[in-house]
């Protein structure tokens, strides 16, 4: 059966039309037929909300005002209200989706007097209340989202303070985060079970802090410079370097500093170099040749070019030399690291005086270098030799703390370090034409062993203590 019009209608519609009458100075409300189809949701447009007055009006007009095509059954009216609730309820969820530390009773209740937004009115324009609703939570995900941000990034890690976390992270690490190229949870994961994303990433930190500049042999000068702290303390405190002799340095050109070897590990082609720099009147930079074993292992090569180091070869060396550039050579080479501890402060054979080859091709003098502590700080009581071609090694130190301590038994001991720069050796008037000439070059190899040897036992003799 159909519900009989309500008798009262006619005189509500007179009162509501002399309701607007009485108001000339307001602008007569246009009232909107309330939409069937549900409007779609455009986070990214901008709604102004009407003001506090015209929201009461257009709320007493729309309940006084029947509509034109008559009153609507009571199923349509709850079909309505459904269809509505069930919009909302998605919106509410969408919402949530992206802002997850917004519940849902902020989004429905959020406070109608928050700053530049008028309280708003609850009336029969569906379409009109749901786009205020849209146009509150567009302020809300101004007020939490950084807009500016990749999706792919917030939707991996979530919103708020573990974003900017993460942020602070990655201006110290610069690393790609999982997921982030993708942008969705699911790319994140395939990029934490991928190994490619970690090779990515070991790429990004191995080039970061790097200098744009890296000269021919491998020096990275932004690089040294992280180190030269630790060389400094090591060179200061720990070891206690004394230096002598460096005006025998030339302050410019080529020159060519020959010392001896020693120590497992071989700290004294650093500690020459840092003593160079830190008490030559010219400050000047001194590359080392290392030996070639070093080269094989992981790691180690590549972080050796890095701060200085060059691989032991006669091009490099004479590339080096016609740079104008003062380098360091040890002639003893695996032979000098390699003396047992009763053999300490013992020269080895000075190889074939390729060195002295060099300073004939090049006209380099040479300068004999004599360093004095190495030996103590890394003593070698024993070596095995027959690990080396599985190790790739020369042999297997055995220390007072290696293999004991593990890899802690490689900590140097704090000895007492002394370099002496002797003077020039004599070449005899010799040019680039006498390099061919295997006797004299024996000759002057063997001169320069004599004068280093004379200088370690003088120095070894006279000395109070190891340590002091």
């Amino acid at each position: 059966m159909s519900k009989k019009k309500p008798k009262k209608a006619e005189p509500k519609r007179a009162r509501a039309t002399s309701e607007v009458k009485t108001k000339p100075s307001e602008p007569p409300h246009v009232i909107a037929e309330p939409s069937t189809v549900e409007p779609s949701v455009d986070f990214s447009a901008n709604f102004a909300p009407a003001s506090a007055v015209d929201a009461a009006e257009s709320v007493e007009v729309a309940e006084s005002a029947p509509p034109e095509s008559g009153p609507k059954s009571t199923k349509e009216s709850n079909a309505d209200d459904d269809s509505a609730a069930d919009y909302g309820a998605d919106l509410v969820a969408e919402i949530s989706a992206y802002v997850p530390d917004v519940a849902s009773d902020d989004v429905l209740d959020a406070p109608a007097h928050a700053e530049g937004h008028a309280p708003r009115g609850l009336g029969g324009d569906v379409g009109g209340e749901l786009r205020a609703v849209e146009a509150e939570v567009d302020r809300i995900l101004h007020e939490h989202v950084r807009l500016d941000e990749p999706p792919g990034v917030a939707e991996g890690l979530g919103l708020g303070a573990a974003f900017r976390v993460v942020e602070r992270l990655r201006e110290a690490i610069p690393v790609e985060l999982p997921g982030e190229q993708g942008g969705t949870l699911v790319d994140a994961a395939k990029d934490v079970l991928s190994t490619d994303y970690y090779l990515r990433q070991w790429g990004r930190l191995g080039l970061r802090n790097r200098s744009e500049e890296v000269d021919e042999f491998g020096l990275d000068p932004v690089y040294e410079a992280r180190f030269r702290p630790f060389f400094d303390l090591l060179y200061k405190y720990w070891f206690r370097v004394e230096v002598e002799g460096l005006e025998n340095v030339p302050d410019d050109g080529r020159c060519i500093l020959v010392g001896n070897h020693s120590g497992v590990l071989p700290y004294d082609g650093i500690m020459v170099r840092t003593a160079v720099r830190r008490a030559h009147p010219a400050a000047r930079e001194v590359r080392w040749l290392a030996e070639d074993f070093v080269y094989h292992l992981p790691f180690l090569g590549a972080f050796m070019n890095r701060i200085g180091a060059v691989r032991a070869c006669q091009e490099n060396a004479e590339r080096l030399l016609e740079g104008e550039r003062c380098v360091l050579v040890f002639p003893e080479g695996i032979k000098g690291i390699g003396k047992l501890w009763r053999d300490r402060y013992q020269l080895q054979r000075f190889g074939r005086g390729g060195f002295v080859k060099l300073a004939l091709r090049t006209g380099a003098p040479i300068i004999p270098v004599a360093i004095v502590g190495a030996e103590e700080s890394a003593p070698m009581l024993y070596k095995v030799e027959y690990l080396t071609e599985a190790l790739g090694l020369p042999f297997v130190p055995v220390t007072p703390g290696f293999p004991i301590f593990g890899p802690l038994g490689f900590i140097p001991a704090p000895t007492k370090w002394r370099i002496k720069f002797l003077p020039a050796v004599d070449l005899e008037g010799s040019g680039p034409e006498s390099a061919d000439d295997a006797l004299l070059v024996n000759r002057l190899a063997e001169r320069v062993r004599g004068t280093i040897q004379e200088s370690l036992d003088k120095t070894v003799a006279t000395r109070k203590s190891v340590f002091f």
